[in-house]
């Protein structure tokens, strides 16, 4: 596997397990924007990557949540 697929994996399979996944498509998505991303700018550290893109994609969800309510 690629340092990309690693960290998706890490991530996809971090947010499945807390149930914090929600849309398959968006999510997935949401995980590769944000690692492609960091790779481009030349970030390699599997960990790193998939711990941001889950932060990146609890924030992306909360805000969702909230601009839902509104």
């Amino acid at each position: 596997m690629t340092t990309i697929e690693d960290s998706f994996q890490v991530a996809w399979d971090y947010l499945e397990a807390t149930g914090e996944l929600g849309h398959p498509d968006t999510a997935a998505n949401h995980l590769l924007d944000t690692i492609e991303t960091m790779v481009r700018r030349g970030e390699r550290r599997r960990l790193l990557l998939s711990n941001t893109a889950i932060a990146s994609y609890q924030r992306f969800r909360a805000e969702q949540g909230l601009s839902l309510a509104s």
